[in-house]
């Protein structure tokens, strides 16, 4: 499960390869995904750099992360790092190779989950890693994540999620479907979590109920209504909010890690 479900496949039997006019991009862009792998090329002409892809790339994630990925262009990036608009093209061609060499940097900064932790614990691990993610980083449910094209970064953190889940019981197929699943749902909730902070932030839970409360009261009858009004009442109670994501997250992620685990 590199992304959103997505795990690298084979090119399938009896399509012809493409040509080379077609690949000469795609290599362009691995090349810089896995520019660290690669032997360092030789000088050539065109302006000096003065900076590195890395730091481009990381610039472009402060800007991301601070102001949102529609604030996110060349020019913008440029300006980060002091440079003219059109010089940043000696260090990526597009914004959406930027974008992927965003993404991948994002996930080379996962840390490997302890191999000796219990393999609840483990699990419980990936999916924080997953959620907290996106948490720190809410532009990345902006960008397309399927197919995107594979650097170290994200087939890193593929290995170390495999590595969390070998030796649980499962098969190689099941072992990419419990990362698949446990992605997503910690994705759907951060994605939850997300929009209860931003709607905080524009109105306070209290301030919403004290405007909405005594019309709802009136039109909302308990004897018409009472399993919502008992249960509304608990969990109002409780969760001071509409509600609870994060507390929704730890509870279902134990239920969905007692369905996983083998019996």
């Amino acid at each position: 499960m590199i992304s959103d479900g997505a795990s690298p496949a084979p090119r399938p039997e009896g399509r012809p390869a493409a040509t080379p006019r077609a690949t000469a991009p795609a290599r362009a862009l691995l090349e810089l995904l896995w520019r660290h792998e690669l032997p360092p090329r030789r000088g050539g002409r065109g302006p000096r750099q003065t900076v590195s892809v890395d730091e481009v790339v990381a610039a472009a994630i402060g800007l991301a992360d601070r102001e949102g990925y529609d604030k996110v262009s060349v020019r913008a990036v440029a300006a980060e790092l002091g440079l003219r608009p059109m010089s940043l093209y000696t260090y990526v061609p597009s914004k959406d190779a930027l974008t992927t060499l965003m993404v991948d940097a994002v996930a080379l900064e996962d840390t490997p989950i302890p191999a000796e932790l219990p393999v609840r614990d483990r699990l419980v691990a990936l999916a924080r890693q997953v959620r907290d993610e996106y948490l720190a980083h809410p532009w990345l449910f902006e960008v397309p994540a399927w197919r995107m094209v594979l650097g170290p970064g994200r087939v890193r953190r593929y290995e170390r999620y495999l590595a969390a889940v070998d030796g649980a019981g499962f098969d190689d197929v099941e072992m990419d479907r419990v990362i698949a699943v446990l992605s997503q749902f910690a994705t759907g909730n951060a994605r939850t979590a997300l929009a209860a902070s931003r709607s905080a932030r524009e109105q306070s839970d209290a301030d919403w109920w004290a405007a909405h409360g005594p019309v709802l009261e009136q039109v909302m009858p308990a004897a018409e209504f009472p399993l919502a009004t008992r249960v509304g009442a608990v969990v109002g109670e409780l969760y001071r909010a509409p509600g609870d994501p994060g507390g929704d997250f730890d509870y279902g992620l134990q239920r969905l890690i007692d369905g996983i685990l083998p019996a």
